[in-house]
Parts: structure tokens; C-alpha cells; sequence
């Protein structure tokens, strides 16, 4: 079995790694030359739609992709000789804000108040609509907090608009949430599912800093809430893979923020945090194989490392802590590894939580 994926950043780094563990081979395609998938897998250095490249690609079995920026239209033109998994109907849907969210009004998800943004008359009558606080999102393309502003008083719509202006865009009503959880889910070609438990999400600048799992005080029913949205889109686009929706939890409800139909930063506790990670059982879905057990024991945390990578030393061979450094150069905001921590209690996982933040630095005190 050999699998081609789209994009060749940490998650296709990280589903190489996985299909390595299965006996499956893998291809991946990326534009950038240093991609750090390639030091897993062979990597076609080429363009999205390169006739060659595609065409090679489309000798594997099936093709899956680690990021929604893949256009729609290499996609299509691949699944036109082999399997994709997600199908290129699920990559139209979650890379438009505004198809997403009329995906989630549909099936009874609840969400925040948008409405789409054309044109400077477009925003004013929109803010009338929707009020403010408000945040004017980039319809395509954003991600880590890019592509978006935060309008707080009419003052702020010029200088949103001339930064942004030039994109298709969504407004949405500003949500006064608790904390951010999110549910992953995997589905295989036969419909069946496995869902691991809620992760609870801390963000700094826009970025994911913190994950914990299972997420703190996530009642039963909120959760099957959750979980009932997942199979509600997963059936609604006949989906093959992982896929993630992000929701603001207020009280016992739940808002949805968007989804990713792709492995996600906030599932990465799952590769010594869970029977099996979410690389695995995706890659296990996408290639017609078992899913496996998405159990857990004990507690989980992650821990972003962005910009640059400290010195880990002080953190080599401890107990219940596991280092990833993805081997890429060092820039601002760029996500260059992660660490994961277990523990069989909540109250360990903080204690141990702590001591690796004290050494990596914790964004969150940094920003305040």
C-alpha cells in the first residue's frame, strides 16, 4: 500500500511517521524544498498542479493531505485516478468560512452570528447586523490568527478593511466563551467511527499554546453533543479520515468555530497519549484498514514550541514528559515541535505540566 500526501509540513512528517509503524509507503508533494516531511519520506519538490508531479502522485494507492490550502482543483484532478480521503468535497467545504458555516447551520450546529463581507458597504451594513464586538476573518487561507482583526468600536472598520479589504471575507459575532475544546474523530471507508476525548485549548496570540486530555469538567451530555455534530458532518460528506471541529464552550453549550479535515495540532497528545494516535488511525481510515482503540489512560497535556527551540536538555529522559523537535529553521510564529506530558492524575500532569513550561517558557505569562 502506498498513500501520496499533500503537503509535506509536521502532520505529513508526522502521518509518514505513522504509515512507517503500518508497512505503508509514502509520497509526499510539497513547493518548499526544505519540507520536513522529507526527512521521513521521499518528497517531490514541485507546484500544486505540476502535470509530472500529479501524475506520479496518482500511482499510489490513495491520496490524503495534511493542510486545507491544497487547492480544490489538484485535488480534484487526482481523485479523477485514485481514491482521496477526505474526498475533495470536504476540502471545498472547510477551507471557506462561509460554506463551513452554512455546512454547521444546516445540520443543526450551533455557531456565532456571520454573515459574508464583499465590499466596504458590505462590512458597515454587516457590523449594523451583527454589532460589535466583532472579528472580520479572511474567508480562505487563515490560520494561527492570520487573516483576521478584531473590531471593538467603528473606529477600527478603516484600517480592518485596508488590511484585509482585498480578500473575501466573514464577520462574525463575537463570542464570550468559557474556553475553546476541541473533538477529534476518525472514520474509516466502512463508517465506522472513534472519537478521543475532548482537548481543552489555550492560545496565545492566536496560536495554540496548551492542549490538555481529556479536557477538564466536559460533562457527558456536552460531550455527546459534540460527538453527535462530528457524525452529523461526517456522514453529511460521506468522510474518510480524521477530522476535528473547534468549539467555544459556554456553560453547557457549544458554539462551533470551524473544523479541519485533516490531522490537528491539538491531536498531537495522541501519539503517546492514546492506544492510538490520530496519525495512525488516519492513516488506518484513508487505507481501508481497522480503526483502532482511541482509549486513554490518565492525563495529557501538550505544549506548543514556536519561534525558536530552547534547550530542551533539562527535559531529556524525565519521566512521563516526551520531546518532538520538527527539524525546522527557526522563525516567529512558526511551530517548530511540540512536548507532550502524562501523568495518572490531573494534579501530577499540572506539577509536571509546570516544570516543562518552566523550562520551554510559557507563552501565556509572556503575553500578559
Amino acid at each position: 500500500m502506498k498513500v501520496g500526501i499533500l503537503g509535506g509540513g509536521q502532520l505529513g512528517q508526522m502521518l509518514a511517521n505513522a504509515a512507517r509503524d503500518l508497512s505503508i509507503e509514502t509520497l509526499v508533494l510539497d513547493p518548499k524544498p526544505d519540507a520536513v516531511a522529507a526527512q521521513i519520506t521521499r518528497h517531490l519538490i514541485a507546484d500544486w498542479e505540476d502535470p509530472a508531479a500529479l501524475d506520479e502522485l496518482a500511482g499510489c494507492d490513495v491520496i490524503t493531505y495534511e493542510f486545507e490550502n491544497v487547492p480544490v482543483a489538484t485535488v480534484e484532478r487526482l481523485s479523477e485516478d485514485v481514491p482521496v480521503h477526505p474526498s475533495p468535497d470536504a476540502l471545498a467545504f472547510s477551507g471557506d468560512r462561509i460554506i463551513e458555516k452554512n455546512l454547521f447551520r444546516e445540520l443543526g450546529i450551533d455557531t456565532a452570528t456571520f454573515a459574508a463581507v464583499d465590499s466596504r458597504a458590505d462590512l458597515d451594513h454587516a457590523v449594523r447586523e451583527i454589532g460589535l464586538p466583532a472579528i472580520l476573518k479572511t474567508r480562505r487561507f487563515g490560520y494561527d490568527g492570520k487573516g483576521q482583526a478584531v473590531l471593538r468600536s467603528a473606529s477600527d472598520l478603516d484600517a480592518a478593511w485596508e488590511r484585509l479589504g482585498e480578500h473575501a471575507l466573514i464577520l462574525e459575532g463575537f463570542v464570550p466563551f468559557d474556553r475553546e475544546v476541541s473533538v477529534l474523530a476518525a472514520r474509516g471507508r466502512d463508517g465506522e467511527m472513534r472519537c478521543w476525548p475532548a482537548t481543552e485549548n489555550v492560545h496565545v496570540d492566536g496560536i495554540l499554546h496548551i492542549s490538555r486530555a481529556p479536557a477538564p469538567e466536559v460533562s457527558a451530555e456536552l460531550l455527546a453533543s459534540a460527538v453527535a455534530g462530528l457524525e452529523a458532518v461526517m456522514a453529511r460528506l460521506d468522510y474518510v479520515g480524521v477530522l476535528v471541529v473547534e468549539f467555544f464552550q459556554l456553560g453547557e453549550r457549544l458554539v462551533a468555530n470551524e473544523m479541519a479535515c485533516r490531522v490537528h495540532n491539538s491531536g498531537h497528545w495522541t501519539i503517546e497519549g492514546a492506544e492510538a494516535s490520530q496519525f495512525e488511525n488516519h492513516m488506518r481510515a484513508v487505507t481501508g484498514m481497522p480503526l483502532e482503540s482511541t482509549g486513554v489512560e490518565g492525563f495529557a497535556a501538550m505544549v506548543n514550541l514556536v519561534g525558536e527551540i530552547p534547550s530542551l536538555s533539562p527535559l531529556e529522559g524525565e519521566a512521563g514528559v516526551h520531546l518532538h523537535v520538527y527539524g525546522k529553521s527557526s522563525a516567529p510564529g512558526r511551530k517548530l515541535g511540540h512536548v507532550t506530558v502524562l501523568a495518572d492524575s490531573r494534579e501530577a500532569l499540572e506539577e509536571r505540566l509546570q516544570r516543562v513550561l518552566d523550562v520551554v517558557g510559557d507563552r501565556a505569562s509572556d503575553a500578559s
